[in-house]
C-alpha cells in the first residue's frame, strides 16, 4: 500500500486533467498486467555479494564462497497511469509499473549461520515509471494505434528475507529493506487500443526501455516489458 501510495500525486493530476479533457480532447486512465524481463547477468557473486569474475572481481583469496549466478529479470508486473490527447493525434501520458511480489535475487543461506539465521536470501522489487510523447496515427471508433516514446526512471530495491531458529523463540521469518539502486530510464512502444464500447477499452502494448547502468543488476540495459492495459475513455472520439 505504501508502495502504490507515492504516486498518487500522479493520478491526482491526471484526474485533474478530466474536466479538461471532457471538454477539448481525450482522456484515459488505465489499469495495466503484463510481464517484464532481462536477461541474467553473466558475473557470478560470492555470498558477500562481490563479483566473482569481470573488471569489478575481487581477488580470490578475498571472496566469500561459493560463487554463484544471479537470475534473469522475469516478473508479472502491475501498472497504472494515463493518456491526454490533446490533438486529434498528439499527446502525453505517464505510466508506473512494479512487480507486485518479491524475486529472489542470491541465495546467501550458506553464510546464515555466521549470523545466527537457518536461511537468508536476498531479493528484488522492480519499478519503472515514464513520462511519454504520444502519436496515434490511427483512431477509429473502435480501434486506435499508438506510438509512444518519452523517459523516466527505474528502481531496484533489495530485501533481505529469512529465518532464524532458537530454543526460546522458536522458528520465525523476516524481511527487511537492504538497499536501492536508481537508475534513467528511456523507453519507446507500440499499442493497439482496442474498445470494447463507447469509453472502456483493451491495449495491449510492447515497450522497450533502454535503462544505464542496468547492467549493475541484470543482464542487458535493454528491458522488454509486454502489458495489457484495461480502461476508460472521456473526451472526443471519433
Amino acid at each position: 500500500m505504501r508502495r502504490i501510495s507515492r504516486y498518487l500525486p500522479l493520478l491526482f493530476v491526471l484526474f485533474c486533467c478530466v474536466p479538461f479533457a471532457s471538454a477539448q480532447s481525450q482522456f484515459d486512465i488505465n489499469l495495466g498486467f503484463g510481464f517484464v524481463h532481462d536477461k541474467a547477468n553473466s558475473t557470478q557473486v560470492d555470498q558477500n555479494l562481490n563479483a566473482c569474475s569481470g573488471p569489478n572481481a575481487v581477488p580470490v583469496s578475498q571472496q566469500a564462497p561459493p560463487c554463484v549466478s544471479t537470475p534473469a529479470l522475469s516478473s508479472f508486473m502491475m501498472g497504472f497511469g494515463g493518456d491526454l490527447m490533446l490533438w486529434k493525434k498528439l499527446g502525453v501520458g505517464a505510466d508506473v509499473s512494479f512487480q507486485p511480489s518479491k524475486q529472489n535475487y542470491v541465495d546467501m543461506s550458506s553464510s546464515a549461520a555466521a549470523n545466527g539465521l537457518s536461511t537468508l536470501v536476498l531479493q528484488t522489487r522492480v519499478t519503472l515509471f515514464d513520462f511519454d510523447a504520444i502519436y496515434q496515427p490511427v483512431n477509429t471508433k473502435k480501434v486506435g494505434f499508438k506510438l509512444r516514446g518519452g523517459i523516466g526512471g527505474a528502481n531496484v530495491k533489495f530485501y533481505q528475507s529469512g529465518s532464524a531458529t532458537s530454543s526460546v523463540i522458536g522458528s520465525q521469518n523476516f524481511t527487511q529493506y537492504y538497499a536501492s539502486s536508481n537508475h534513467f530510464n528511456m523507453n519507446g512502444g507500440a499499442g493497439v487500443q482496442i474498445y470494447l464500447n463507447d469509453h472502456v477499452y483493451l491495449r495491449p502494448e510492447i515497450d522497450i526501455h533502454y535503462i544505464p547502468n542496468m547492467t549493475q543488476q541484470f543482464g542487458s540495459n535493454i528491458v522488454l516489458q509486454g502489458m495489457v492495459w484495461i480502461g476508460y475513455s472521456w473526451g472526443d472520439r471519433p
